[in-house]
């Protein structure tokens, strides 16, 4: 099911879009979060002033409610709904599992093929309790460059799928960090030598996307799927792997 015009809201559309629209109807609309962005204000804005919510408020021209969060530095998928019932059975759906999440990450040294990282998490500033948090993770391609890192003459990258079974703060780039094998361009939870490595390449962006969601529609139970392209830095970061990467 996949519909990017938004005939129920002509103005919207007419007007230049300054956020990508992936799906749109009377009810709901997946966009493409450009990485750099805040979605809404909160304790961890900082003072900044321009956020993506208050954007698509403008952009469809009435009220939106967001389903579900994506961290400023990460970039892709991003569902919303246009009336409170819309939103809160898509949230229900979110909480059942009956909600698919697929994020492309680049981290450093090779992991495993396929694994899983169960380990619980807190929720973040003020909310001290941990929770289970359970990603699933699948190795696209690896790549070795010649850049001496900790003692050795290369440094070793790899491409993953992640599939978040739960939604806790940050939970794949602190997954990551847990097995030591930790974000690129994460500044948070990352390594900052692998960090300044990218930068000097021209890659200065966190390399996480929401690549794909897939959901049950609110009202007609048909399946809908979004995907959002990468962006040219994350392109640029791809292109390390070699012309024939495939994911």
């Amino acid at each position: 099911m996949t519909q990017k015009s938004c005939p129920e809201f002509p103005d919207a559309i007419s007007a230049p879009a300054e956020i990508p629209v992936l799906y749109c109807d009377a009810f709901l609309a997946v966009v493409d979060k450009p990485a750099g962005l805040m979605v809404h204000d909160s304790a961890l804005a900082r003072g900044e002033t321009d956020f993506m919510a208050d954007r698509l408020r403008e952009q469809f021209g009435r009220q939106i409610f967001l389903v579900h969060r994506l961290d400023r530095a990460t970039s892709g998928c991003l569902l919303l709904a246009f009336d409170r019932e819309s939103a809160s059975i898509l949230g229900k759906t979110l909480m059942s599992g009956d909600f698919e999440k697929e994020y492309l990450a680049m981290c450093r040294g090779w992991p495993e093929e396929d694994f899983v990282v169960d380990h619980p998490l807190d929720g973040g500033p003020g909310k001290p309790q941990k929770k289970q948090a359970v990603t699933h993770f699948k190795r696209l391609a690896t790549c070795e460059l010649a850049m001496p890192s900790a003692g050795f003459d290369t440094s070793r990258y790899a491409l993953l799928r992640a599939q978040p079974q739960t939604g806790r703060f940050r939970q794949i780039r602190r997954h990551l960090k847990h097995l030591s094998h930790h974000l690129i361009g994460d500044t948070s939870h990352g390594d900052g030598r692998h960090n300044r490595a990218f930068r000097m390449m021209g890659i200065h962006r966190m390399l996480l996307h929401a690549e794909r969601l897939r959901f049950s529609h609110p009202h007609s139970g048909e399946r809908v799927e979004a995907v959002a392209p990468v962006d040219a830095e994350f392109a640029k970061a791809l292109g390390l792997f070699g012309e024939d990467l495939l994911y």
